[in-house]
This record gives C-alpha cells, structure tokens and sequence, in this order.
C-alpha cells in the first residue's frame, strides 16, 4: 500500500513509453515524476526502465514489478469485494475482454441483468481478439474472457464452452438462400466478406478451405464484424459470422445459415480467467451468471 501511488505511475510511463507523456496523462510534472521512480529503484535496488533515444520501457525487472502490482490490485479489489458483501452491498469493477460477437445481444443483456440486482457494479467491455484477450488475462488488464477459439490456453482456466456453428449472412434473395444445404464449396465460388486473418471465424474458414484445396478471397476483408452484417445488404455478397452475434431483423432482409458440418466442425465459444487466479468477488459471481447464459444458448 505504501508504494501504490508510485506503482501507479510506473504503470503509466509503461503504457505511454514516455516519462513526458506519461506526466502529463497523470497530471503531475515530469521532473518530479523521474524523482519519484528514481527514488523508488534506489530503494527497490534495481532500474525498471530501459532508457531509449525515443523514450523508455520496461525491463525485466521492471515487468516483474508491474506484474507484482497488477496482481496485488487484484487481490486488494477481491478483499474489498468481499467486504462489500458483508454488509450487504455488492460493489466492485468487473472487466472483461471479449470477441466481438458478444457485443450487439449477448453481453449487453448479460451485463444490464447483472447490474439490475448490483448497481453498485461498473464494468469495462475489452474489445479484444483471440490472441489479445489471453494476453489480458495474463497481465490482469481483465479479469474474465469471452472469446471464439482461442490461441493458446496455456494459462486459460476454462469456466464454460459453447459450440457455435459458423453462419452464413446474406440477404433472402441471394441464390444460396434457396439450398437445404450450404456447402463450403458453394460459399467460396460466391463472392463474399470475410473478417481478417486474426478472428477465429476467419481461421475456421482458412483451415477448412486448405483442407479441400481451396482458399478463401474476399472481395472485403475487415476487422469489424457489424461490418459484415450491414455490407452483405449493399452488394448482394455472403458474410460469415457465429450465431450469437446474429439476431432476426424481423423484416425479411437478411437470411443466417450454417456451412454443413461435413465442411466445417463448430468452433468454440469460451469463457474463461486466467489459471490459479482467485478473482474478486464481483468478476467471479458475473462468470457464473454467464456461465449459465451461455449453457442456454
């Protein structure tokens, strides 16, 4: 405790990579915010930054240090979760870094449900791909992930997992809308919207395409899945999307269909922590609760 104001600043050159920029987003002068982290390695006995032409970073002992805070807030936010709870009042922070398929339905629902009964409760919504929300996790930038087939899971706690067949978007007059059954092979031969090489969809799709020696070349490639859901209307083209990011418009517009599984196995939906972590009270209670969402979807 003694130490976290200067743990606080530490955390900000890190993130700006500038002792200048970092003052000014903390609002405090430069000169006597180097005094302070100057005063700190000599105390602490070692340098945390590496001083470059450009500005500085962290070096190992300074990562080690900023992870050692970072895991420090967390358990102080878990102690305080819990004291909340004691006298009855559930507060505290939850954060969590999610695909954004969850973002239009799913997680809005999710999170206004669970603040009906704890209002005392904020949250940050991370955007995140599948690689970036497992680095999340491991720098306790958040407390939970959501995300569609995820890289590693190599210090991935895996809370709940939820099939999701890889859709087809298009508009109900495309061709395609009138097969029983959308092969891949049908899909790719159509001109289509595809999102970039980092979402899990997309790495569903590369695989299976190598698979039956065909690639997948969109006329559009995009980081943004809202994307995909309004530009198939403009050009008459398929997109690619998972069924929990998708919802009837209700006006006969726009059609979801599955790629037959004899082409592409599900791919996994996964709510997960970091592994070992003991996450605060608040973080813990909304995994449950999404856990049980998730088993009815």
């Amino acid at each position: 405790m003694k130490h976290l104001q200067t743990f606080r600043l530490i955390e900000a050159v890190a993130r700006a990579g500038s002792m200048r920029k970092a003052a000014e987003d903390m609002n405090i002068t430069a000169s006597a915010l180097n005094r302070r982290i100057n005063r700190f390695e000599d105390e602490f006995g070692a340098e945390l930054f590496e001083r470059l032409p450009g500005g500085v970073r962290l070096n190992p002992a300074g990562e080690l240090v900023l992870h050692h805070y970072r895991a420090a807030l967390s358990d102080l936010s878990r102690v305080q979760g819990q004291v909340a709870d004691l006298s009855g009042e559930r507060r505290g922070h939850v954060s969590i870094a999610c695909s954004q398929a969850v973002l239009p339905y799913f997680l809005p629902r999710e999170i206004a449900r669970y603040r009906a009964e704890h209002p005392g409760v904020t949250f940050s919504v991370n955007v995140r791909d599948r690689a970036q929300a497992e680095q999340e996790l491991a720098s306790y930038s958040s407390d939970l992930a959501l995300v569609f087939e995820p890289v590693y899971l190599v210090d991935f706690e895996v809370v709940h997992v939820v099939p999701q067949t890889v859709n087809v978007v298009m508009r109900s007059d495309h061709p395609l809308a009138q097969k029983t059954e959308l092969r891949l092979r049908d899909c790719l031969d159509m001109p289509h919207v595809a999102p970039s090489a980092q979402y899990g969809v997309r790495h569903l799709l590369d695989f299976a395409a190598r698979r039956g020696t065909r690639r997948v070349s969109p006329v559009v490639e995009t980081e943004s899945f809202d994307f995909i859901r309004h530009y198939v209307l403009h050009e008459g083209v398929i997109g690619f999307q998972i069924p929990i990011g998708l919802k009837d418009p209700g006006d006969g517009s726009m059609l979801f269909r599955p790629i037959s599984e004899r082409d592409l196995q599900p791919g996994n939906l996964i709510l997960g922590q970091m592994r070992g972590r003991s996450l605060p009270v608040a973080s813990a209670r909304f995994a449950l609760q999404l856990a049980s969402a998730l088993r009815e979807v």
